[in-house]
Order: C-alpha cells, then structure tokens, then sequence
C-alpha cells in the first residue's frame, strides 16, 4: 500500500464504510471548510493590516507636522501648538515627545505633550537603532502608557535648523480602536462564513443526492428483481450507468438461464434413475422369492433416497434463483382443504393464519412441499385439532409453526425423526423421509427447522424460512 493510501485511511478511516453520499459530502464539506477557514484568516489578516496602515499614516501624519513646525530659538526647543485637544489632557491616550538622543539606547526628553504628563516615552533599544540606520523614516512600534493601556506609536530621527544634533520625534495613539475593531471583524466574518460554509455543504448535499438519483434508482430496480416484482431493469438511464444496468439484465438472463439448465439435467437425471429402479421393481415382484424380496426392499430405499436428493437439488437450484416469490397465504389455504379431506375419517381440523402480502423466497412447488409435509406429520399424528401459524420476523425471514394435539415427542427423541429413513413408529405409515426432506429443504434455503413441545399438548414444529420483501 502507498503512502498517500495509508495516510488517506488514517485520517478518514470511515470513508471506506460510509455510503457514496456521505463519502461526496464529506470529502466537499472538508475542503470547503479548509478553504473558508484560510479565507478568513486571510480576511482577518487584510482587514487588520489596513487598520494597521490607516492608524500608523494618522500617526506619521501627527510626526510629520512635528517635525515641520518644530524650531529653535536661543539654544531653546519649541514646539508648535497641537490641534487634537487630547495632547493637552493628562492620560487621554495620545501623546507626543520630542527626545534628543544619548550615548547607546539612551533618550532624553526636550519637549513634550501635557497629555504624558510626569511621564516620558521610553521607545525600545532596537527602534533607536533602526531610526539612526533609517533617519527621515517613521520606525513603528507597540509600548505602554503610564496607565498601562496598550499604545501603537511612531518614532523619527530628523534634523532641525538650528540645532547641530538630531532630534528623535515620537508619537502615540491608544491601539485599543484598532484590536476593537478588528475583533467586530472577526465576529462578523466568523458568522458569515459559517452560514456560507452551513449553506454550501446543504448545496453539495442536494447536488450529490440529485445527482445520484439515477444509482439510486438502479438499486431499487435491482430489488424489484431480486423479489420477483420485475425480471428486468427497464430504466433509462445516463451514459455512465447504461452499460452496468445491460451488464446487470445479462447477469440475470444468464442466472436464469443456468438454473433451467440446472433444472433439465435434474430432471434428465431424475428420468435416467427412476427407469432402471423401476426395471427391477417389476423384475423382482414377478419372480417371488428371498433374493427379489431383497432387492425390492433395496430399490424402494434407493429410489426414497433418489427422489430425496433430487428434490434436494432441485431446490438448491431454485434457491439461486432471482425473483422467485410465493403468496403463503394461498398455500396453507389450499392445503389445509386438502389435508382436511384426507383425514376427513378423524374429522380433522386445520386452523390456520397468515399475515396478508406474506411471500416466501422461493418456488411455490418448494413451499408446498416443506409446509405440507410439515402439516401432513401432524394431520398424521394428531386426534383433531392442528394450528398453523405464519409470522413475520423481520424484512428477510417469516416463520411457520405448526402446533398438533396428539402424543407429542420426547425431546431426547427429536433429533431421530431429522434423520433421513429414521421411523420412530413402523405402524405409521410413510418412509420417515418427511421431516428429514423438511429440514433438507429449509436448509436449502438458508432457513431451518426446530421441534418443541406444543401448548396443545402434542408437537410444535417451527420453520423460519426467507421472506419475500414486498
């Protein structure tokens, strides 16, 4: 695995689980807001350097006209009277100085506002270098009036007629405006470009759900084949999903097509068995005697055993096969009526019930033949009454249970009655394959059988087999 693939699962280790929608919005929705998160850093940063730039040229501007009206008179610094009223109370957030300049970083003041009152300002060392190597030049800075209250302030070294050494003019503003300001701004930049970054994921979210309505309609056509409603996908749809949608109807034929193929050579194989088997029934009943008593009681039993892994088979093929449902309700109906005529003579009685639109996964001949051997066991062993019950499990699986009110089986017995040819009465009649082709056959469907005691006092089989979804 690369790299650039292990870093990926790394940092987005649910996109490989998550559905195509999610993955699309997800992916969108990180670059959006990695994008709308740098813009407003760069906005912030924009914003506060032309804050910046319109403070510092009001502060230059305060220097530069210091500086052009400062004279010398008599060995005596003056210097010219200040329009803002703010220099001339005490504390009030702007200040000007004009300072000449010692030995090293030392500075000391000539003139100053009324504003600094006692106090001088003190510009750093490094800001007195930089105005020595730059004269002419404002150098700006960030210090502290008396009060402690934070100060943006600008400092020029010039030289003044009259006077051989320079003069350092320094002025300063209260900054408390600039980071005022700038914090509105983030404020407001901040709400906007959530409610941007909220209304563009909500875009990319419609975009990607509208876009992939066709995918989303291949599935459901893909179900509806898979439960029996359609034997095709019909849909017309875009260029990028009109070969998968001809690819997935071949697979269908194909899958059908190999089932029939399936089902002629189960029953070729079926009418090449049954032949010979039924040759030396015949053969056997003509010539009486301990040799044909043999082999008619080892035809019958491989004939049974034939017949039982044919069926098996057959029912393995139809299992794979797409599409295939059958109304449960019209099956028990229709059995029920059946058995109740067979055993009319122990006046038999079949109550049944069904949920309606109730299907089962499968061939109708399959499900007739697991809930009538089922129901025939019980018409078998009962003395009247035999309750059948259909139920939903869930959307993949429903359940039969079959309840009788005979002699019931003990539980260290049932086991025995699952085995193919397993009799556990020989004066009952029947090969004691029913049970055993039942769980075959559920089996082969994925589904199962359990035996249980019945609450009417003989034995309660219950089938859990798959569930056509409506």
């Amino acid at each position: 695995m690369s790299l650039t693939a292990q870093t990926r699962r790394a940092l987005f280790p649910s996109l490989g689980r998550s559905s195509l929608v999610m993955r699309l919005v997800m992916l969108a929705a990180i670059w959006s807001v990695a994008m709308l998160v740098a813009a407003g850093f760069g906005l912030n940063e924009l914003f506060r350097r032309a804050a910046v730039d319109r403070f510092e040229a009001g502060l230059e501007e305060s220097i530069k006209g210091l500086f052009a009206e400062t004279t010398v008179a008599d060995g005596q610094v003056y210097a010219p009277p200040m329009t803002d009223a703010r220099a001339f109370r005490p504390f009030s957030g702007f200040y000007w100085e004009i300072a000449q300049l010692g030995p090293g970083a030392r500075v000391s003041s000539v003139v100053k506002s009324r504003s600094l009152w006692d106090s001088n300002m003190a510009p750093p060392p490094s800001v007195i270098a930089a105005a020595r190597r730059r004269p002419g030049e404002t150098i700006f800075f960030d210090m502290v009036d008396p009060l402690g209250k934070p100060l943006h302030a600008g400092a020029q070294l010039g030289s003044i007629p009259g006077r051989t050494a320079p003069l350092l003019f320094l002025a300063a503003e209260n900054r408390e405006s600039i980071d005022a300001a700038t914090a509105r701004f983030v404020v407001i930049i901040v709400g906007s470009l959530v409610i941007l970054g909220a209304g563009l994921i909500a875009a990319v979210y419609l975009q990607v759900r509208i876009g992939l309505q066709p995918l989303f309609r291949l599935r459901r056509e893909v179900a509806q084949v898979r439960q029996g409603k359609s034997d095709r996908l019909t849909g017309a749809y875009p260029a990028e999903l009109a070969p998968l949608a001809g690819e997935l109807n071949a697979l269908v034929a194909h899958n059908q097509d190999v089932v029939e193929r399936q089902r002629t050579h189960v029953g070729n194989l079926a009418h090449a068995l049954k032949t010979p088997l039924s040759v030396m029934l015949t053969e056997a009943r003509q010539q009486p005697g301990a040799l044909s008593d043999i082999v008619e009681r080892q035809a019958e039993a491989m004939r049974a055993h034939v017949e039982h892994h044919l069926r098996r088979a057959r029912a393995a093929a139809r299992s794979q096969t797409l599409g295939e449902r059958t109304d449960v309700e019209d099956v028990l109906d229709e059995l029920a009526r059946t058995l109740e005529r067979i055993f009319q003579s122990k006046s038999v009685s079949i109550d049944w019930t069904a949920p309606d639109g109730l299907c089962f996964r499968g061939e109708k001949q399959d499900f007739q033949e697991i809930a009538g051997n089922v129901m025939e066991n019980a018409g078998k062993w009962c003395r009247r009454n035999i309750r059948v019950s259909a139920q939903e499990l869930d959307p993949q699986w429903f359940s039969i249970t079959v309840d009788d009110d005979g002699p019931g089986l003990p539980a260290e017995r049932r086991g025995e009655v699952l085995k193919r040819g397993a009799r556990l009465d020989e004066s009952a009649p029947g090969s004691g394959l029913g049970l055993a082709i039942v769980d075959e056959l559920a089996r082969a469907y994925g589904g199962g059988l359990t035996l249980e005691d019945s609450p009417l006092g003989g034995l309660r089989v219950v089938l859990r087999l798959p569930r056509a979804e409506l």
